[in-house]
């Protein structure tokens, strides 16, 4: 069995979890989300514990359970304290600003980049820091890695857009006249 798909998830105080045919949605004291979840993995609520049981012992069946287990732990943790991502700009010249529901970039290139939020994302710049902020772990992920792309750190300098926590390996430059 599972190790991950046979631990129950707790409900905190504050939060509902309800069950209605393979939906499950949770409500909290940051907001609400709700998913589909496969229709080989059954949930129920028991008490203030969320339990995943699975049908067979099929290997995609096996694979599920334990993904269902996390995306419903994911879902309570964020709708408790939320998720945040924090990426780095580097690089001169490189900045970010907050405007309304947008983060507005100027990141070398002739233009301005406008980088509208979805509902239910917020940013904060703290310095060279843009801190991405949301009660949906799959979204905010997501949001993280577009802005990441619009400049991706590169090798030499280490100018661009990066995870606070990512390292990237430097590349030794031209080595000048040869001799």
């Amino acid at each position: 069995m599972s190790r991950i798909g046979k631990k129950p998830v707790l409900i905190p105080k504050g939060v509902t979890v309800s069950v209605k045919d393979s939906k499950v949605a949770v409500k909290g004291p940051k907001g609400e989300l709700a998913r589909a979840m496969p229709k080989d993995i059954t949930v129920k609520v028991e008490g203030d514990k969320v339990v995943a049981t699975r049908q067979d012992d099929s290997r995609p069946s096996r694979a599920r359970h334990g993904l269902v287990r996390a995306l419903i732990n994911n879902m309570v943790h964020g709708v408790t304290q939320g998720f945040s991502r924090e990426l780095e700009i580097n690089g001169v010249g490189y900045k970010a600003e907050v405007k309304g529901k947008a983060v507005l970039f100027t990141l070398g290139y002739s233009h301005t980049i406008d980088f509208p939020l979805p509902a239910g994302i917020e940013a904060k710049m703290d310095k060279n820091r843009v801190i991405l902020t949301g009660v949906d772990r799959e979204l905010l992920g997501h949001v993280a890695a577009k802005v990441r792309s619009l400049r991706p750190p590169e090798p030499y300098k280490g100018k661009g857009i990066k995870y606070k926590e990512e390292h990237i390996r430097r590349k030794v430059g031209k080595t000048g006249a040869g001799t």
